[in-house]
């Protein structure tokens, strides 16, 4: 007995790294599934979120790499399923194997590096950088429901602080941490809402069958049912989400008119295609008063709607794993819409999460999406966050009509 006791078992060097790189990516990644489970812990989720940093600081390159790659797994193992719709389904793994490495050597920068001050200013340097234009991971996100902000200079105070902890001799490290109360969020009076009854649509239209031409009648006639239902019930707006007409309504003459006639009663506001000069768009139309204009999106989805690779990678990528279809084209600027006395941005879907969109600190947006691409995976969660965060940073109410999850009035 004597004899065991003074065994002193450890783990292989390997499994203990990837262990400790475990519990990094669970520790960075906890708040999305706490979200998505419809709970919020901001005292847990707080610490969570300053040990995942302290870790970054502090840890030994291999367990930076097995966290980088975790966490590209843990935020975006989801990205791939929209492959399937492109008949290309095979590419599902390989794609979330690829973002795993993305984010492998995202985090992987600070690995070059041991020391605590430089791998702080590092990491704050990430918060700058959107590998392929792609800019879901803001490291400021995971205090999104913590006691801290998510300002920039924030995320800069917590680097600062936690990094002082470390460096300072124990007798100064823990008054250092005394450092954290600037970095606390207080509440904020939430602004009242605009003086209009809007009605935000949720839809449920499989993407398998969102453009079969024999169900298109089907999906408008249940649009048009929403909209009379919508002015039944006295609403000033109407909200369909993304695409809601899968159909370029441009050249849909009969149905436009049904619409128009209906603005009259309700301004419409839907998602559906747009050609024009034979370039293709991605856009919100708004009916009213019998009259009707288009929002063209501006932030475009990378290697959804377009591939940010120079031209000869774009035709190869276009005509191997898009049937040859040619990238959308975008607007040049922000839109907004005017209801009566309200104006509001324009965002369509992946628009409502980008720094961009928030030009002006518009005060409302009517955003719109088509989530079915990814359901059922974390994706609407992590959009509904990342559009907490814009909202919280540009003090604007946002209204969201999806289609699969995600609809609702997002508040800063």
């Amino acid at each position: 007995m004597q004899a065991l006791s003074t065994i002193n078992y450890r783990l292989p060097p390997l499994l203990e790294d990837l262990l400790r790189a475990m519990i990094i990516a669970v520790s960075f990644s906890a708040f999305i599934y706490f979200a998505h489970w419809d709970m919020t812990m901001s005292g847990l989720e707080t610490l969570l979120g300053l040990v995942a940093l302290w870790a970054f600081l502090t840890q030994e390159r291999r367990v930076l790499l097995f966290s980088g790659y975790l966490i590209g797994l843990l935020w975006f193992y989801w990205i791939g399923y929209s492959f399937e719709y492109n008949g290309v389904g095979w590419l599902t793994p390989i794609i979330t194997i690829f973002f795993g490495f993305v984010y492998l050597l995202f985090f992987g920068v600070l690995s070059f590096t041991h020391n605590v001050w430089i791998r702080a200013a590092l990491l704050f340097g990430l918060t700058y950088v959107e590998p392929f234009d792609y800019n879901w991971l803001q490291p400021e996100l995971i205090f999104i429901n913590s006691y801290f902000g998510i300002e920039k200079w924030q995320f800069a105070l917590i680097l600062a602080t936690l990094a002082l902890f470390i460096t300072l001799k124990e007798r100064w490290r823990y008054a250092a941490l005394l450092l954290l109360a600037g970095a606390i969020s207080f509440p904020t009076p939430v602004r009242e809402l605009p003086p209009l009854k809007i009605d935000l649509v949720a839809t449920d239209l499989p993407q398998e069958e969102k453009w079969l031409p024999h169900k298109r009648r089907e999906f408008i006639r249940q649009n048009l049912d929403a909209i009379d239902k919508s002015i039944d019930e006295g609403y000033d707006i109407v909200v369909l989400p993304e695409s809601a007409f899968p159909l370029y309504l441009n050249h849909a003459p009969d149905l436009t008119n049904q619409l128009l006639m209906r603005s009259f009663e309700i301004s419409i506001i839907t998602g559906a295609l747009f050609e024009e000069n034979g370039q293709n768009y991605n856009v919100t139309y708004q009916f009213t008063d019998g009259r009707y204009t288009i929002a063209k999106k501006m932030v475009l989805v990378p290697f959804g709607e377009y591939v940010p690779l120079p031209k000869f990678a774009q035709e190869w990528i276009n005509q191997t794993f898009f049937a040859g279809s040619s990238d959308y084209i975008s607007a040049t600027e922000p839109t907004d819409l005017i209801v009566g006395d309200t104006t509001f941005r324009n965002a369509v879907c992946y628009e409502a999460t980008c720094e961009e969109i928030y030009e002006g600190d518009p005060d409302f947006m009517i955003a719109i999406s088509n989530n079915a691409w990814f359901t059922p995976s974390i994706e609407p969660t992590l959009q509904r966050l990342l559009m907490r965060y814009y909202a919280k940073k540009h003090d604007t109410i946002i209204f969201h009509a999806a289609n699969s999850d995600g609809t609702g009035i997002v508040l800063p």
